[in-house]
C-alpha cells in the first residue's frame, strides 16, 4: 500500500513553522501565505481580523503597550478593576474605513482561491463595522450565508458623551454592546452542483450538526473570556474556548479536513481545533504572538470545560 503524501504539507511552502499536535502554525503574513498555497485546499476558515485594520500594527500596539492610547481606548477602572484597553473603531476616518474595504477585498479574493468549493468562512466582527466587511467580502468573491450572533455582554458602548459626562449624565454615546456579529460565507459551489454532491466531492458544503442530531444555531449564547484563558494568552481580543470550539466543530461537515486561521493571533482557534481533533493551521505575522502561540495552544487545548462544547447551550425559547 503507497502511503499518502500529507496534505498539510503543501500548505507549508517555505516558511517558519512549527507541528503542535496534529496543527501547524506559521509565521508569514497572511495575504502571501493565502496566494502560494494549492487552490482548493483549505476546507473552512475560522478567524478574528485585525477588523479595524490598524490597531494590530506595531506603532499602535507598541501604544497599547505603553497605555498611550493610539487607536486604542484605554476605559478607567470598573469597579476597581482595570479594563483592558480596547480598539475605538469609531476613531477610523473615511479614508481609513475605504482602506479596511478594499483590505477585505482582497482578503477574500486569496481566501476564495484557496477555499475548496463550499468551503465556510466564519469572520468575527462588531456591530460598527460589520456591514462595511460583509459586503467587502462579498465583493472579493465569498457568498454571505448569514451571520453567527455571539450573546456576551461586553465593556464596550454605553458611555455617556466624552468629556461632559456630568452635562449628560441619562445619555449614552452607544447602546452598551451585548452581541458579536459572526459573518458566515461560503466559496460558491460549482454550477449545478448540490450540498450533497459537494459533499461527496469536496468534503464540504455545510455545516456540522450537533452530536445529538440537531442542527448548529446561528445564536450562541457565549461567556466573556474567563480569567484562568486570559492569563494563559495575553491577547487583546483572546475569545474564550467555549464559543471557539462550537465554530470549529460546525466548520467541517464531516469531521474532517483543514480549518486555517489565517489571523492566527495567540494561537486560540488552534487550540480550540486541537481539543476537539480537528486539523488547523495557524498564519501570524507578528513574531511576538507567533512565538506566544506555541506555549499557549497545548495549554489552551488542554482545559476541560464544564459542558460538552461539541454542543451548543440551550436557547431560552
Amino acid at each position: 500500500m503507497v502511503n499518502q503524501p500529507d496534505p498539510v504539507n503543501l500548505l507549508l511552502p517555505d516558511y517558519p513553522s512549527e507541528r503542535i499536535g496534529q496543527s501547524y502554525i506559521i509565521h508569514a503574513d497572511c495575504f502571501e501565505w493565502l496566494s502560494r498555497i494549492p487552490e482548493n485546499s483549505l476546507h473552512a476558515v475560522v478567524t478574528d481580523p485585525p477588523y479595524g485594520v490598524k490597531e494590530y500594527q506595531l506603532d499602535q500596539l507598541e501604544k497599547r503597550e505603553n497605555g498611550s492610547g493610539g487607536i486604542w481606548r484605554i476605559p478607567p477602572a470598573f469597579d476597581g478593576h482595570q479594563r483592558a484597553p480596547l480598539p475605538r473603531f469609531t476613531a477610523l476616518t473615511t479614508k481609513e474605513i475605504e482602506t479596511l474595504k478594499q483590505f477585505f477585498v482582497e482578503w477574500a479574493r486569496l481566501v476564495t482561491r484557496a477555499l475548496r468549493p463550499g468551503g465556510h468562512v466564519f469572520l468575527a466582527s462588531n456591530a460598527y463595522l460589520s456591514q462595511s466587511v460583509f459586503l467587502s467580502l462579498v465583493e472579493g468573491g465569498l457568498e454571505f450565508r448569514g451571520e453567527i450572533i455571539r450573546v456576551v455582554r461586553t465593556l464596550r458602548g454605553g458611555d455617556r458623551p466624552k468629556n461632559a459626562e456630568k452635562d449628560f449624565p441619562d445619555v449614552s454615546s452607544l447602546p452598551r454592546g451585548c452581541y458579536e456579529p459572526w459573518g458566515l460565507l461560503r466559496k460558491p459551489l460549482p454550477p449545478g452542483m448540490k450540498v450533497s454532491d459537494c459533499l461527496r466531492v469536496f468534503e464540504t458544503g455545510g455545516l456540522r450538526r450537533l452530536p445529538n442530531g440537531k442542527p448548529f444555531n446561528d445564536v450562541i449564547l457565549s461567556e466573556r473570556t474567563p480569567r484562568r484563558e486570559r492569563a494563559i494568552a495575553d491577547h487583546p481580543s483572546l475569545k474564550p474556548q467555549s464559543f471557539l470550539r462550537q465554530l470549529v466543530y460546525a466548520a467541517l461537515p464531516l469531521g474532517q479536513g483543514i480549518v486555517a486561521d489565517p489571523f492566527m493571533g495567540s494561537g486560540s482557534t488552534i487550540a480550540a481545533a486541537e481539543a476537539i481533533n480537528v486539523r488547523a493551521v495557524g498564519i501570524e505575522l507578528h513574531a511576538n504572538y507567533y512565538e506566544m502561540s506555541r506555549v499557549v495552544i497545548p495549554q489552551l487545548a488542554g482545559l476541560k470545560l464544564k459542558n460538552d462544547l461539541s454542543q451548543q447551550l440551550p436557547l431560552p425559547w
